[in-house]
């Protein structure tokens, strides 16, 4: 992917104030805007002006962009860090159509702003948190701290953290939203009477030891010793709810898939644990192992490429 240079595009430093970089936008958009340009290039140009000024303009976007620093060295490509927006705070974003680029960034927090100004309630806002899966197995509370960025009399961009103590609902899941009532922005009614916008805060997970999500199923790859493939066994296995004795039906190889109905992430109709074999070889580590090996190669000669025709 390539990575954007919003600051060299808009041809500001990197320290640039919120005035600078309004000036800086109002003098590009005049030059590229494609009912007036002569650019062989306006129309993407302009396209590429305004997407950098959507980052810049904005504090809390500003403030995500800057943590990727400078970008990877000319000619190579550059590949966005895994919920490059988890942790910070923003109160919403512009209309889309943007970039691959900006959308691996702010894909997740690009909401319509929804709510007018004026006597109305306050803005809305929205936070991407990393959670360790256990919170949605269990549930319970956890505390996370949100970068919110703020403006000093300088124009200049400024991180203020604030910790907050959620209760994670039992088996929520990846994507879904917790909302915080009046956590938002403050309402700017002239009598003081409008309430706060909410905060939405949008879960992930953080990769777990032992299974992957997909929905509310789990996965869980089971090492398994080959004797207990071929001919069967009880094989104690992690399960969320704790450990089971796990029926390993005789003849199964590699990828054989074993549903253990109910074992995943809870709800109403919980999800299920999919348990996949893997056969797991015992290391050669000295001369009793090797001969170990070769006298069963002797006893039971097999061909695992016969169905190849060699």
């Amino acid at each position: 992917m390539e990575f954007k240079d919003y600051y060299e595009i808009m041809g500001v430093p990197r320290d640039a104030t919120d005035a600078q970089i309004k000036q800086a936008y109002r003098k590009l958009a005049r030059k590229f805007h494609p009912d007036v340009s002569r650019e062989k290039d306006a129309e993407e140009r302009f396209k590429e002006l305004g997407e950098a000024y959507e980052v810049l303009r904005h504090p809390d976007k500003r403030a995500a962009y800057d943590t990727l620093g400078k970008g990877p060295p000319p000619g190579e490509q550059w590949r966005p860090p895994p919920n490059p927006d988890a942790g910070f705070e923003f109160g919403g974003a512009g209309a889309g159509g943007y970039s691959e680029f900006f959308d691996s960034l702010f894909g997740g927090s690009a909401r319509p702003r929804g709510r007018p100004r004026g006597d109305a309630p306050g803005e809305d806002h929205h936070a991407k948190v990393v959670l360790d899966l256990d919170a949605s197995l269990h549930g319970g509370t956890r505390s996370f701290t949100l970068r919110v960025p703020q403006v000093d009399d300088a124009g200049r961009v400024h991180l203020k953290e604030r910790t907050l103590s959620v209760q994670i609902p039992k088996g929520i899941l990846a994507g879904q939203h917790i909302r915080l009532a009046g956590q938002g922005s403050p309402s700017d009614s002239t009598d003081g009477s409008g309430k706060a916008g909410d905060l939405f805060i949008e879960v992930e997970f953080e990769p777990h030891a032992h299974y992957r999500v997909d929905g509310r199923d789990l996965y869980l790859t089971l090492p398994v010793a080959p004797w207990e493939a071929a001919l069967g066994a009880q094989v104690e296995t992690p399960t969320p709810t704790g450990r089971v004795d796990l029926k390993i039906p005789a003849g199964s190889h590699a990828g054989t898939k074993l549903r253990l109905k109910g074992r995943g992430i809870p709800a109403g109709t919980a999800g299920d644990l999919y348990v996949s074999l893997d056969i797991a070889l015992p290391p050669v580590d000295d001369a009793d192992d090797r001969a170990a090996y070769l006298a069963f190669a002797k006893a039971l000669p097999f061909n695992p490429r016969a169905h190849l025709g060699v």
